[in-house]
């Protein structure tokens, strides 16, 4: 049998399991993610305070069945856990961390220095000793809040530029290029049992690999801690780049630090530039024809191609298992992707493993054959 029709056959065998069970409720019995990996890596998914809390029953139920890790999505951040200058809220994220030790979930803080979703009254800040005095109370009274009960915190994110280079963020502009380094330390002293990781999108990429290899290097020259570093994981189905990838491993983990994939999710919509981000900023106005190919349902061909990709993502992980600890999520379902409004908003996107009713997509099944042996998928790895 030639690779083509290999490849056909198992998606057609994988199609077929997963129309079994599709008429099977969120709580019926499916093969686990964290269990399957379990001597691999972390399995982690990002919540919303929706999902824990009383809306949400079935899914604050259903998510530590599959998953062993959790990553609040946005109420961590600090426009919402820090709006005003002298005034924190912390009730969410109590609830989150709350969660995350009921079920015996690992936490990763997400995130405590970042350009985007910050308070407003930072942005009429022109004084680097206000920025600096901010910066400085909010790690230290985040961090600390939360000591022994967050297993991990990403304590920079996107500080980078496509090229590289360091972003032009209000931070670098008016604390100047050394406040990562200053940013791990604070994050160090708040909470000394912590892991700290630098996140960001597109790391993979070489140009923007060797930035972000030169400032871990340069927060360890600095004789500062950093544990970790996150790919984030953005990328399309049908060209997932295994091979920057696999070089990204290797390079990182030569630096002596653990290597995550803290946000995956891969996009089965067109993409309306040429170039590849998931910078939350860019957007594009209105629906453009031919962007929301998919509104009613995803075709078999296309959730073959979803499959494959994520396939083949997991037998080049496993191939790594040894210098990769955690694979996340970035979402429960495909209800709740982010891709479903970025950059056009109002889009039907299905990036993730579970449909909207949070029932296991032939990608689910590819996943847990990668690990099985079961679904023999022709793959690169």
């Amino acid at each position: 049998m030639n690779k083509a029709l290999q490849f056909a056959f198992c998606m057609a065998i994988i199609l077929l399991v997963c129309s079994c069970v599709t008429r099977r409720t969120a709580t019926t019995p499916v093969a686990s993610l964290k269990s399957t990996f379990k001597n691999d890596f972390l399995i982690g998914t990002a919540l919303s305070i929706q999902q824990i809390s009383g809306n949400e029953m079935a899914i604050a139920k259903w998510v530590p069945g599959q998953f062993n890790a959790i990553t609040p999505e946005n109420l961590m951040k600090a426009a919402l856990i820090h709006p005003e200058w002298n005034r924190y809220n912390f009730e969410a994220a109590d609830r989150f961390v709350a969660y995350g030790t009921r079920y015996n979930m690992k936490v990763n803080g997400h995130t405590l220095i970042w350009h985007s979703q910050l308070p407003f009254f930072i942005r009429r800040v022109k004084n680097a000793d206000s920025l600096r005095h901010f910066f400085t109370e909010h790690i230290d009274t985040v961090v600390s809040r939360y000591r022994g009960k967050v297993y991990s915190w990403d304590v920079v994110n996107e500080a980078l530029e496509e090229d590289g280079s360091l972003r032009r963020s209000i931070f670098l502009e008016l604390l100047g290029e050394n406040y990562i380094i200053e940013a791990f330390r604070l994050a160090q002293q708040a909470d000394p049992g912590a892991e700290l990781y630098y996140n960001d999108y597109n790391i993979e990429q070489p140009q923007k690999r060797a930035g972000a290899v030169a400032l871990i290097k340069k927060i360890q020259a600095a004789g500062v801690r950093i544990d970790g570093v996150g790919i984030q994981g953005h990328w399309h189905a049908n060209d997932v780049p295994l091979e920057k990838i696999e070089q990204s491993i290797l390079a990182y983990a030569a630096l002596g630090i653990k290597v995550m994939f803290t946000e995956l999710d891969l996009t089965v919509l067109p993409n309306p530039w040429d170039s590849n981000t998931a910078d939350v900023s860019a957007s594009v106005n209105g629906k453009r024809a031919g962007m929301d190919p998919y509104p009613n349902g995803l075709p078999d061909s296309v959730q073959a191609t979803l499959s494959r990709g994520y396939a083949n993502l997991f037998r080049l992980f496993l191939k790594h298992r040894d210098k990769i600890s955690r694979i996340t999520f970035w979402g429960v379902n495909d209800a709740y992707s982010w891709l479903n409004n970025w950059p056009i908003r109002g889009r039907t996107n299905y990036p993730l493993l579970f449909d909207r009713q949070n029932q296991p997509k032939p990608a689910f099944f590819a996943v847990i054959g990668a690990k099985s042996k079961k679904a023999n998928i022709n793959t690169a790895y």
